[in-house]
């Protein structure tokens, strides 16, 4: 005997699962959508698309309560399915704190660290442009800083535009970080560890309309980090509402009062106004816990879900 069906994904074939178990049990269903299911501002048109539709349609119309990760992909399928009501819920899932965080200590050179995939859509092109902007003015802070990047290898809008860039001499591509065996540590941690080394995390959100209805897992991690962070958000409120909310500068884009230049500007003020923190004190943490835990996201789930 149970009491709760709980489907999540990801997959979405957890969710029909979930469907034919309460159809077969009577047992009340609870799904929880990570990223949306319909692409926001689209049709669905290929079999894939119509067959995601199809289970959105679903989820809306017999799950005892749907979840989805951001307040405007819930809008989003309550528009397309009305009959969801208020058994339609949003919930923010956050993180645990992931490790016994290692102090922090600025060094000769400003330190500016992204973490993560990139692609043709999340690149770092919105970053160089700053920095060759910030050249003209300041060509102190260029010289002084160091762009780090980890993750996988770069996507080719991000290489293209640092092959022609007057400032690639300050990017370093570090690519994927695996185990040591030296030290025995893996890569995940040392990532964790270097993400607690830089002076700036920075966050690239993305350019594709389905940036207004996700928030990247990049940023829970982050807030724990207690590092600033410098971020650069495409057409979702919520994201920067929760960034400026913990301290953090966000750089909106996408929007029609935020043009492209006017967002590389601010982009640029924010990133020179940091350094000039940096060479005073050395950015020190920022001491804030994030109210984003996994404690939190099961407190909401355990409520909706009558226990």
């Amino acid at each position: 005997p149970f009491d709760l069906i709980y489907s999540t994904g990801g997959a979405f074939a957890a969710h029909l699962a979930g469907r034919a178990l309460k159809r077969a049990t009577g047992m009340p269903w609870l799904a929880e959508v990570h990223d949306p299911l319909v692409m926001p501002g689209s049709e669905p048109a290929t079999p894939q698309q119509k067959m995601q539709a199809e289970v959105e349609r679903l989820i809306c119309t017999d799950a005892d309560i749907a979840i989805w990760f951001t307040e405007q992909a819930l809008a989003s399928a309550r528009r397309r399915h009305p009959q969801l009501g208020e058994r339609g819920k949003m919930m923010l899932p956050g993180i645990d704190p992931p490790f016994q965080v290692p102090p922090y200590q600025p060094g000769a050179k400003f330190i500016i660290g992204h973490f993560g995939s990139l692609s043709a859509t999340r690149h770092l092109g919105p970053i160089v442009d700053a920095l060759e902007l910030l050249q003209a003015r300041r060509p102190d802070l260029v010289a002084m800083t160091e762009l780090h990047v980890y993750g996988g290898p770069l996507d080719p809008v991000s290489s293209d535009k640092i092959a022609s860039s007057s400032v690639r001499a300050c990017v370093r591509h570090f690519g994927r970080v695996e185990a040591d065996p030296q030290t025995g540590l893996s890569g995940r941690e040392q990532i964790l560890r270097r993400m607690r080394a830089v002076d700036v995390l920075l966050l690239l959100h993305g350019e594709e309309p389905i940036c207004a209805e996700y928030i990247p897992s990049k940023l829970y991690e982050y807030l724990w980090m207690q590092r600033p962070i410098l971020a650069v958000v495409h057409k979702n409120p919520q994201m920067v509402g929760m960034l400026r909310g913990q301290g953090h500068p966000a750089i909106r884009t996408g929007e029609d009062h935020n043009a492209a230049g006017a967002a590389i500007l601010e982009l640029a003020n924010a990133l020179e106004e940091m350094f000039d923190r940096w060479r005073v004190d050395g950015l020190p943490d920022n001491h804030r816990l994030s109210p984003y835990t996994t404690q939190a996201a099961v407190g909401q789930l355990l409520g909706w879900a009558g226990t």
